[in-house]
């Protein structure tokens, strides 16, 4: 008797037809895609975007931009930050900011301080105009309001400090949550206040709040922070819970006086000013990608940078290590945290290009570019 097998096709045959599929959905997808866009610039099957409905000069260099985001929009806490992302000579660049409208809100918003050769707080400033369309690509952060508020609370905050505070005051306001609540601000002059018509509202609706602008230029004020001054402000500030905003020296005097009067409870902080080390040089390594392709980097500068530099476009956000964006899987080789100076040595570790600096020859798989 003969035995009849039937046998599977196996090796590049077989896999034929789902590959075809395969292409013949990507293609479908990024045509429809181009259509969509073509009909509203804010509708895409894959990309949260917003297109800009108001903008609102808070100071002389501080904008509000109000956002009308698309379906895929799926809101945040009060205190996160989003990923903006917009196109800048052709590249696709990314920076954090805070949302300072309250969750829920029908228009989210972000408030942009300009920085001094910032590269997308100046283009959202010059460039960006209402009607025109951003991208918006995840929202994070652990600084967030309380889910439920067990103590009275500080605010402290400065420059541009304020705008993830002022997500959460409205987010309290509208629990309940501010029978007991003070806020520091702590700015140049009064012309450098950030949200002053929402403070204020704030403060006339909730007789619990109390708001303290604290200008560095107020001849009869304490300038920087001061503790003796908190003591005198809010005496009972050691029993509160205190989130904290705001540039490196303002985080690291509030820090340093928290440890002395409250060492056994942390503090809430939050900061887009993170000073990253400069790294020291290093060798020139050779990185090999995915697909086969290698290249050489000089060893001047982040693991990011140099990528850059041998012509690669990985993604990106803050670049101090914060968002995340520019994440990526790192198979095999040696990388050196230029903040801690942590080595990852093993096989399959995430890694943040903006912060790592390559020790060794290496594997990467760069999350790819979205198109």
């Amino acid at each position: 008797m003969t035995t009849s097998i039937a046998r599977i096709p196996s090796g590049p045959v077989a896999l034929r037809p789902v590959w075809r599929s395969a292409l013949r959905r990507w293609f479908l997808d990024r045509q429809l895609e181009g259509w969509l866009r073509d009909l509203t610039p804010t509708a895409s099957l894959r990309e949260t975007r917003a297109r800009v409905v108001r903008i609102v000069d808070e100071t002389h260099d501080t904008r509000t931009f109000v956002l009308a985001p698309n379906a895929r929009w799926t809101g945040h806490r009060a205190g996160q930050h989003v990923t903006v992302a917009v196109e800048i000579d052709g590249v696709r660049v990314r920076r954090c900011y805070s949302l300072s409208s309250a969750p829920g809100a029908a228009h989210p918003t972000i408030t942009v301080k300009r920085v001094p050769g910032g590269r997308v707080s100046g283009f959202l400033h010059d460039h960006i105009r209402e009607g025109d369309v951003i991208g918006l690509e995840g929202v994070g952060g652990d600084f967030v309001a309380p889910v439920r508020v067990s103590r009275p609370l500080l605010f402290i905050a400065g420059g541009s400090g304020i705008t993830p505070i002022l997500s959460m005051l409205d987010d309290l306001a509208a629990r309940g949550g501010l029978a007991d609540a003070v806020v520091l601000d702590h700015v140049r002059s009064a012309e450098d206040v950030i949200g002053r018509s929402r403070l204020a509202s704030l403060q006339a609706c909730h007789p619990g709040l109390r708001v303290h602008v604290l200008r560095d230029d107020d001849p009869g004020g304490p300038g920087r922070f001061d503790p003796a001054h908190v003591a005198g402000l809010v005496p009972d500030a050691a029993a509160r819970d205190v989130y904290l905003c705001g540039p490196a020296g303002l985080m690291d005097a509030v820090q340093a006086w928290w440890d002395g009067v409250q060492p056994s409870r942390p503090l809430h902080r939050e900061t887009f000013r993170m000073e990253v080390p400069v790294p020291r040089p290093g060798a020139a390594v050779r990185v090999t990608l995915p697909d086969g392709a290698a290249v050489t980097l000089s060893g001047q500068g982040t693991l990011l940078e140099q990528l850059e530099q041998a012509g690669l476009s990985p993604r990106n956000g803050c670049r101090m290590g914060i968002c995340r964006t520019c994440t990526c899987r790192k198979s095999r080789g040696v990388v050196e945290d230029i903040r801690t100076g942590a080595v990852s040595d093993g096989p399959d570790e995430d890694i943040s290009l903006c912060v790592s600096v390559p020790r060794t020859d290496l594997e990467l798989d760069l999350t790819p570019e979205r198109p």
